[in-house]
């Protein structure tokens, strides 16, 4: 991989030019109006609702697809690239292989009992299996592949299995994922693929399935599917490591979907072409973003990159042939490509060329990468492009809450959009958020605990997560994202350490080098940081660094040093015992995904962390500080 500017070394470089940027105007776009009433209660609680009403919405997804294969049929819905070009299907051509395959589905009796299973990732085959589980009305239920690529006792592919019982489970290519799906697909279950072979089983080809005649009773079939109808299971880990089933039904997709459009209202302007590798096992890749496309008419190339050395090359190359109308990533994803857009003024131009807006979810975008894409965005268009976020979760399909062009920043969430109510709770002097709309979820599957703890007495779903107003005592002017309720804890003298706003001012303060930090410190004297390392940025400091060696960065002295420096100069801001941090460890072996530390997606669970590092809390604590800890 060619070098890469050093981002730490051109952050005030690139604040200088936002400074510049800021006096350039927002491209104008069409925008929805996020306009709430506020209903103050006796008890402190608020409630939040959109002053506009919900329009009407499908009974079911795949009535879009209808429309679309009428309205646009040789219009290309996706694309993957193939033996050196791109791989496409229309719309007309993904309607008639969602009927095959849909038939071939219902003749296997296949239902909510006995649903599909989808190991593979983003791929063209993997939605023409998803959608003819859509139109024949059986769930499905995409997994991620980490779980049997990645995990070495296949413990959660295991517990999802037993809990979902499904009829049929599909991998593009069975010889990758042969010794995943021996260990835990029982004999009586059908395996299909797209090829290859698992020794000793019957595979069934996807082939097959597309060549199976329109069966009799399939638009009696597809016409019964109704609001109520379980479209798809999708797993969230949540805080006990084990995965949860979130019910998805075409109400919550459908209703989201209306909600999206009239938000991003551009949406409407022209039909959206996405560049994509957000994975469909989550609900911002497999709701979000496939329901986007499918809704308003428009075109996702599949990206097969990933924002990591060895991976955004290939995100590059799609970038240079196709310019999205709207592009979606996570924030390391924006940060991995600002040295190639500033490097590169061809591919600067095309990704550029028609850009709406882009989207971030996942985590905070840092100020110094926000700021390089302004600059970048004025550099070549004369103006900044709108960076949009929100507040969602898959338990609610997941649009909830967005912010507005003109207000965006990080760590701004905005208000409600149309159709959802926000519940405001006082909570250990945070606002904990809640919602009840249409696209939340009726709870998880085969788990009635879970989904009784999940919601209060009024039917609002429980987020978890904490808010504060953007400015005080206004609540019509939006809210920030506040940390995560369960995160929170108290020292030993009883003082609150809110711990998701301090992991971001951390984060931020030592860029380019940490992905995140897990704080210590409960029943403690002091906070502590648990650092894990972003490999790709420790990189830009010392470049002799090998791409996949988390021990050697961890031990390395130059990383060592220059992370000193930032957790100074982030000492030297503190206002208390609840953000004040003397002590940080570099983690120095990659988390577990089987222990339940970190999922598929890269988040990170602190609670998992803090329970299976406890030598290391013992070293951060330890009078005499253990070598392996930076001490300020």
């Amino acid at each position: 991989m060619s070098a890469k500017p050093d981002i730490s070394a051109t952050a005030g470089k690139g604040d200088a030019l936002a400074g510049a940027s800021k006096v350039h105007p927002l491209r104008a776009i069409s925008f929805g109006d996020p306009a709430v009433s506020i209903d103050r209660r006796a008890d402190g609680t608020i409630y939040l609702r959109p002053k506009a009403a919900l329009g009407d919405y499908p009974v079911r997804l795949t009535d879009r697809l209808h429309h679309w294969a009428k309205a646009g049929p040789n219009r290309i819905f996706m694309a993957e690239r193939s033996a050196g070009g791109w791989r496409q299907i229309t719309y007309a051509q993904l309607l008639a292989s969602t009927r095959h395959i849909a038939s071939a589905l219902l003749a296997r009796g296949l239902s909510a009992e006995r649903p599909i299973v989808i190991l593979s990732g983003n791929s063209i085959d993997h939605a023409l299996v998803a959608f003819g589980a859509l139109y024949a009305g059986i769930p499905f239920c995409p997994v991620s592949a980490a779980y049997s690529l990645i995990s070495k006792d296949y413990g959660k592919l295991a517990f999802l299995m037993k809990l979902l019982t499904p009829g049929l489970v599909f991998a593009d290519d069975a010889g990758k994922f042969s010794d995943a799906l021996s260990a835990n697909v029982p004999d009586e279950t059908e395996i299909a693929a797209s090829h290859g072979a698992v020794p000793g089983r019957r595979v069934t080809m996807l082939a097959d399935l597309l060549a199976t005649p329109e069966h009799p009773g399939l638009d009696a079939a597809h016409d019964a599917i109704g609001p109520d109808t379980i479209a798809k299971f999708l797993l969230t880990s949540g805080s006990t490591g084990n995965p949860k089933a979130v019910i998805n039904t075409q109400r919550m997709i459908c209703a989201n979907q209306v909600m999206l459009r009239e938000t991003l209202a551009f949406l409407k302007d022209e039909p959206p072409v996405i560049v994509d590798w957000l994975p469909w096992n989550h609900t911002f890749g497999g709701n979000h973003n496939i329901g986007l496309t499918l809704f308003n008419g428009g075109s996702m190339y599949l990206d097969e990159g990933k924002p990591m050395p060895g991976g955004i090359e290939e995100t590059v190359r799609n970038l240079r042939e196709i310019s999205p109308t709207v592009y979606f990533n996570v924030p390391k994803g924006y940060e991995s490509l600002l040295p190639y857009l500033r490097d590169d003024q061809a591919l600067r131009e095309k990704f550029f060329h028609r850009l709406h807006a882009m989207f971030f979810s996942g985590a905070a975008l840092s100020p110094h990468v926000w700021n390089s894409l302004d600059a970048l965005a004025v550099q070549e268009k004369g103006y900044r492009v709108p960076v949009l976020t929100g507040l969602g979760a898959t338990e609610t399909a997941p649009f909830f809450m967005s912010v507005r062009p003109d207000t965006s920043r990080s760590g701004h969430v905005g208000l409600p959009v149309l159709g959802n109510d926000a519940k405001l709770v006082p909570n250990n002097g945070k606002w904990e958020v809640r919602a009840k709309g249409p696209n939340v979820t009726p709870g998880y599957w085969r788990q009635p605990e879970l989904t009784a703890a999940a919601f209060d007495d009024e039917g609002f779903y429980k987020f978890g997560d904490a808010l504060k107003p953007a400015v005080a005592d206004d609540f019509s002017a939006g809210f920030d994202f506040d940390g995560r309720i369960a995160e929170d804890f108290k020292l030993a003298s009883g003082t609150w350490v809110s711990v998701g706003p301090l992991r971001a001012r951390l984060v931020a303060a030592c860029a380019p080098m940490v992905r995140d930090v897990v704080i210590a410190g409960i029943n403690r004297d002091e906070v502590s940081a648990l650092v894990v390392l972003d490999l790709d940025g420790c990189r830009l400091i010392n470049p002799a660094l090998a791409a996949d060696d988390i021990a050697a960065a961890a031990s390395d002295a130059k990383i060592r040093e220059a992370l000193r420096q930032r957790l100074t100069q982030f000492l030297a801001t503190a206002t208390g015992s609840s953000n004040r941090i003397t002590r940080a460890i570099l983690i120095d072996t990659p988390l577990s995904i089987d222990r339940g530390e970190v999922t598929d997606k890269g988040s990170i669970n602190q609670r998992a962390v803090l329970e299976h590092r406890g030598r290391l809390i013992e070293d951060l604590y330890a009078p005499t500080p253990a070598a392996n800890v930076i001490t300020l």
